[in-house]
């Protein structure tokens, strides 16, 4: 070094945190591979836990990419909406999430048998009954999202992934980086999506949950037919198509497709989303539900299965989970909270029964008002006449977060108040009153769990229990996100309605 030279520092960018604590070092509990996938906000690597060998992808978000405080926003709500979607079976799980000064790691379960959009191009189109399959995997991942309160906004054949290379391999969603939370009648202005899978009501700026079942139409309009139904050489070409262009059933191969299948592209592709046909209605109709297996009542939503299976659970488990849900991090309930807002119309703080009939209502529930009272009763675990907020997430929360190591060692411990290692008849009972259940008979919960009949329950009885289940050519589409790069007006004739 040269004399009265003055050694320079490497620094780091000042990027801001993403997320609103601290993580552990991604590196200290994975190892990072290949790289296998590339979006436009991030790269996906193969990694390996190291404490188990087990092999997950890492979707790494560079925070040089995140532009402004909308960004840094756009990252946390993927974060916390995989985490509320979490335990649905079609849609791809979250492991962790981890940060440092330069990047944000998302890590979720691997699905190493590739995009559907790989398959298609391999395959050209699908026959009906391999298409009702694979649509009822999309539209059933749509119907949870709206029933959760949630809008994925980039339904596309690239973000269906299969588990594995067979033929019959599961399929489940991922990327959930433009998704949103959205609440009953609130429309939405910004323009996001992929080209060829962008609903009109996008492009005119006034939309909401509808916009999902465009997407997934057009997806069932190339399942059938092999090509998309609006294309042009230009990405304003497909939106002037998308907004004005003729839909055919009529060209190869649609005569020789069922007129079943052809009424459901029409009810998805319906260009009025006043009049397009819901989720739920997706799921119901003909082609998908064959009329000689019609069921006798309705799938029930996402929300409705998760009260009812809750319903279902004795006294110690439905405070447990009250328990468990006071702990669990912000990323982990904020979905719930949006969830808890959508239903809770008048911002009380409380849902009542009407506010939970129309909730119900609205992602096509057709229980009677004796069922939804019965429900309110259920989760309502003080007896108040309403549910709270701690009581919506103790009934909503999903069961693998329930059995996670460290939640149930701490439920445990909440009701071991003397940390003898068992829950004795006492010990439950002073629980129910804290929790303001006053005297409640315990004797038939206790010889429920107890397995060994000893009258008191040790931690396997406790986890035994918490863990049992209750009750053109199709082109590859570059997401948008912001503003489309043309005038509106000059290249279609239309009002921009933002």
């Amino acid at each position: 070094m040269k004399k009265n030279s003055v050694p320079i520092k490497a620094s780091l960018p000042n990027f801001l945190p993403v997320l609103p604590y601290q993580t552990p070092r991604l590196r200290d509990h994975f190892l990072i591979g290949k790289k296998i996938g590339q979006g436009q906000f991030g790269t996906t690597y193969l990694c390996t836990q190291k404490s188990t060998g087990k092999l997950f992808a890492c979707k790494s978000i560079p925070k040089r990419k995140l532009l402004c405080k909308e960004d840094y926003e756009d990252v946390w709500r993927e974060v916390q909406i995989m985490h509320h979607l979490s335990g649905q079976p079609n849609v791809v799980q979250i492991q962790g999430t981890y940060e440092d000064y330069l990047f944000v790691d998302i890590v979720m379960e691997l699905c190493a048998g590739g995009e559907l959009f790989d398959r298609i191009i391999q395959k050209g189109n699908y026959n009906e009954k391999e298409a009702v399959k694979l649509i009822t995997t999309i539209v059933g991942v749509v119907e949870a999202c709206h029933s959760l309160g949630v809008m994925h906004r980039d339904l596309k054949p690239e973000n269906f992934l299969f588990e594995n290379r067979d033929e019959d391999a599961k399929m489940k969603a991922t990327d959930f980086g433009l998704s949103a939370f959205y609440k009953p009648g609130q429309s939405f202005s910004d323009v996001v999506g992929s080209a060829y899978y962008v609903p009109p009501e996008v492009l005119l700026k006034h939309y909401g949950p509808e916009a999902d079942v465009w997407s997934a139409g057009v997806i069932l309009y190339i399942l059938l037919s092999g090509v998309p139904p609006f294309w042009a050489e230009t990405e304003a070409g497909i939106f002037r198509q998308i907004l004005h262009g003729k839909l055919d059933l009529e060209s190869d191969p649609w005569p020789s497709i069922s007129e079943s299948a052809k009424d459901l592209v029409k009810s998805m592709l319906e260009r009025d989303p006043k009049k397009r046909i819901s989720a739920h209605e997706v799921l119901c109709h003909p082609w998908i539900v064959d009329d000689s297996v019609v069921p006798d009542k309705p799938l029930d939503s996402a929300v409705l299965s998760r009260l009812k299976q809750f319903s279902e659970m004795n006294k110690l488990k439905k405070m447990a989970r009250r328990v468990i849900a006071e702990r669990c991090s912000e990323e982990e309930i904020g979905g719930l909270r949006e969830l808890f807002k959508m239903i809770d119309t008048d911002n009380s703080g409380t849902i009542t029964f009407e506010e939970l009939k129309e909730g119900l209502e609205r992602v096509g529930s057709k229980l009677t008002e004796s069922e939804i009272k019965s429900l309110l009763e259920a989760a309502d675990i003080d007896n108040n006449g309403t549910i709270d907020y701690g009581e919506f997430l103790a009934a909503t929360l999903h069961l693998n977060k329930m059995e996670r190591e460290e939640n149930l060692v701490a439920a445990f411990s909440y009701f071991d108040k003397d940390g003898s290692g068992y829950i004795t008849i006492d010990e439950l009972q002073q629980a129910c009153k804290d929790f303001g259940l006053g005297d409640v008979h315990l004797d038939e919960t206790i010889k429920e769990i107890d397995l060994d009949n000893d009258g008191r329950i040790d931690f396997a009885e406790f986890s035994a229990m918490m863990k049992q289940s209750d009750g053109g050519g199709v082109g590859r589409s570059r997401t948008m996100k912001g503003s489309l790069n043309f005038n509106m007006a000059d290249a279609f004739g239309v009002q921009d309605s933002s």
